[in-house]
This record gives structure tokens, sequence and C-alpha cells, in this order.
């Protein structure tokens, strides 16, 4: 029995390899979505859906581009006018200015009386352990925002030797966070 459970705990466990920034961070963030969506929070997917529409441009453009009359050295000015300039740089801004660090947005629990969901974003800078995990209101000028929370504190708490994350602690400091948010007074105008 305990060598059932043992298989079972190996084959759930989310692991990663150490000397790689970008697979931590990528299981930490993958972690704190489920986290955020196990406490009642839905996930908003329309900025996903909007990049999605943008890019689906490009390739309409792209494909246009190439069966256009003209064979490339005819068409050049037409394709990096409108592909690579045009809406690459709209796609970029896009991402910029609304995403910026966000793992994820939400929309507030139901049966809350908030109006506002939640953005979701970390920070792993490279040659750093320190994860920055923050959360702030989809809508921080609703009367209904809360202050942002953030914490940050190093991976290796969270990670074994081997690489596994040990998801109960970061499950409890994740939990923290969001109770805290939830706790904090609302601002007043």
């Amino acid at each position: 029995m305990q060598e059932v459970k043992a298989e079972i705990a190996t084959k759930n466990s989310k692991k990663a390899n150490l000397l790689d920034h970008n697979s931590l961070k990528h299981i930490l963030d993958e972690s704190v979505s489920e986290i955020v969506t196990s406490r009642g929070y839905a996930e908003d997917v329309r900025m996903s859906n909007v990049r999605l529409f943008i890019g689906t441009i490009i390739i309409v453009i792209a494909l246009f581009a190439q069966f256009y009359k003209k064979k490339f050295p005819g068409n050049r000015d037409f394709l990096i006018g409108c592909i690579y300039i045009v809406f690459n740089v709209i796609l970029q801004l896009f991402s910029y200015r609304k995403e910026k660090n966000a793992i994820m947005f939400t929309y507030p629990p139901p049966g809350s009386v908030t109006s506002t969901g939640l953005v979701v974003s970390s920070k792993l800078p490279r040659f750093s352990d320190l994860y920055t995990l923050s959360i702030v209101s989809a809508d921080p000028k609703s009367i209904s925002a809360g202050r942002p929370v953030e914490f940050t504190k190093s991976v290796t708490q969270w990670f074994t030797k081997d690489g596994v994350l040990v998801e109960g602690l970061f499950w409890k400091d994740v939990g923290a966070l969001i109770d805290d948010y939830a706790a904090v007074p609302k601002k007043k105008k």
C-alpha cells in the first residue's frame, strides 16, 4: 500500500530542472494558476483571445502576401509594412501595456461583493532565486478594488534537492497571499 502511494506521489509531483530558471518559474506559475482557480476564481481569457485574434490577422496577411500577384522581390514593401512592422508592433504593445508579467486574469468569485477580478503576476529574475508573486485588482480604479499584495521568497524553500516542488508549502504561501488580498481593507476615495 505504501509503495502504491509513493508511486502515485512520484507520478503527480512536479519536477523542474534546478539550473533552469524558466523551468522553475513555469512550474511555480502553473501551480499558482491551480491554486487561484481552486479558490473559486474563474480564469478570464479575454486577453489571450485578443492576442490570438491579432495573430490570426497576421497569418491571414502573410497568406495573402504569399499568394499575391507579384513574387517576392516585388511585394517586399507590402510584407515589411503590413506584417513585420505594423501588426507585430501592435501585438507587442498589447502584450507590454496590458499583460505585463501577468500569469492570469480572473473574474470575481461567484457570490462575491467585489466586482473586480484579480491580476496575478510573477517575477523570477535571471540568476536570482527570489520569486515575487503579486496580486492586484483587475480594475484598480474600482471602489471594490483591494490594495495590491505581494511576497518575495526564495524558490529554494519550495523545491527539494531533486527539483521536486513541495506543493504543500507553496500552496500554503500562495493561499496566505490570497487571504491577505481578500482581508485588506478597501481603499477609500
